[in-house]
């Protein structure tokens, strides 16, 4: 954005100021995995919109649906009323996600839904007489939204702060570390309404180890909480299965659906919800404290069923395990190639790369957009990570849309080298 003259009126979400109004960031149109931005240029995504476009853009299954729905029915909500498509898409979750589920809670946001949930699991203890139980863990690294009882459970720090986020209730372990949990239950278990973790991290791409796992059951089974699996990014066939947690020895008590939900057309997420926890609101009779204007509405629920069957149509989830295998080859070579490519990490269609500098040591946070921006500029779309990027194809990739994708992140990590030998920066963006 050019100083000498004011601000669009659009304020767009994490970008900086004198970014916004840049036609090159304005995204007009999108098909299949390309997007077509104001300034002419069309760009191979590498990242599923916001991880959510699980089967790329302009399915026309899921629109059809969702213009029938408008049409049939406009606006109908779940607040203090039910409608017959919200019914549907519950039925249709409950069955997705197995045996252990009964009821479904929707919302609008993964942010929100992780709010939905604190609500949930504080109400379930407080109706069992425990109410004290408050405390919600999260993992340090995770992202849960920021919303504000989402960001208070995010476990990176973004400005909680500055925010005035109310974080007293919520505390922060450290990830595929199952002692620091356990001293944390042993001190104060008898606080801890849930934990809530992503089978996958989403900010660095770390998946939670088998080990983890099945330390988590073990001590749920022993102090009582509620066990929160977050796949609002691992759903809808992320990681080799239609949820990650369906590869867990046992289930989570509450399920957070979101992003590949209605295949990024609509703003919607579900909490699913265990019949065992569902029965304790029943007996009880109690009526939680939650409604959201546009949740479970007939546009939405139709993009849901929509999305269902679309994604078993297309047999998405096993196109997403063979597009895994390619990706396992293709960042190997990566790492293998390129000294400035250290690891990657990551499930499934769900990856990050980890960068170096030309001192070896981790390419600093604020060098990370530099990368970014010159991936954009040879041609494809990717989002920052931790001292890197993140890599989220759509599960309907092709070989050669791979292909395309790594020689055009390698163009860009070229071109980044490059121009940083040719400036001499140094390490953390100073001046050599």
């Amino acid at each position: 954005m050019s100083a000498d003259r004011a601000p669009a009126a659009l304020w767009p979400s994490l970008l900086a100021p004198e970014q916004q109004g840049d036609d090159a960031l304005c995204a007009v149109s999108a098909e299949g995995v390309r997007v077509r931005f104001a300034d002419g240029r069309e760009l191979l995504c590498g990242t599923s919109g916001l991880w959510n476009t699980n089967l790329g853009y302009g399915n026309r299954a899921i629109a059809d649906a969702v213009a029938a729905a408008v049409r049939d029915a406009s606006y109908l909500s779940v607040f203090r009323y039910e409608n017959s498509y919200a019914r549907r898409a519950a039925d249709a979750l409950v069955e997705l996600c197995g045996d252990t589920y009964g009821r479904v809670l929707f919302s609008t946001s993964g942010g929100a839904a992780n709010d939905l949930v604190m609500k949930v699991a504080r109400l379930y203890h407080a109706l069992r007489g425990n109410a004290r139980r408050k405390v919600v863990v999260g993992l340090r690294g995770s992202y849960h939204g920021l919303t504000y009882g989402g960001f208070a459970l995010t476990g990176d720090d973004l400005g909680q702060g500055v925010y005035g986020v109310d974080q007293r209730l919520v505390r922060h372990v450290t990830p595929n570390d199952p002692d620091e949990l356990a001293t944390l239950l042993g001190r104060q278990g008898g606080r801890i309404a849930a934990v809530v973790v992503e089978p996958v991290l989403g900010s660095g791409a770390i998946p939670l180890t088998d080990a983890y796992v099945s330390a988590l059951l073990r001590l749920r089974d022993e102090y009582g909480f509620l066990l929160v699996a977050d796949e609002v990014a691992t759903g809808f066939g992320r990681t080799g299965s239609f949820f990650a947690s369906q590869r867990w020895p046992r289930m989570p008590d509450l399920l957070i659906a979101s992003k590949g939900l209605t295949n990024g057309t609509m703003p919607a997420a579900a909490v699913v919800v265990s019949t065992e926890v569902a029965e304790v609101f029943t007996a009880s009779g109690a009526v939680l404290a939650h409604g959201e204007t546009q949740a479970g509405t007939p546009a939405t629920c139709a993009a849901i069923l929509a999305t269902i069957d679309e994604m078993r149509r297309l047999d998405a989830v096993a196109a997403g395990r063979r597009l895994s295998a390619l990706l396992d080859t293709g960042l190997d070579r990566l790492v293998a190639e390129r000294p400035d490519v250290t690891e990657a990490t990551g499930a499934g269609c769900f990856r990050a790369l980890r960068l170096s500098g030309p001192d070896g040591l981790p390419l600093p946070q604020t060098e990370v957009p530099a990368v970014v921006a010159a991936i954009r500029a040879a041609g494809a779309i990717v989002h920052p990570g931790p001292h890197g990027i993140q890599l989220f194809p759509a599960l309907t990739y092709t070989p050669d849309e791979l292909t395309e994708l790594f020689d055009r992140i390698r163009a860009g990590l070229s071109a980044h080298a490059a121009r940083a030998a040719t400036s001499g920066a140094a390490p953390g963006g100073a001046t050599a």
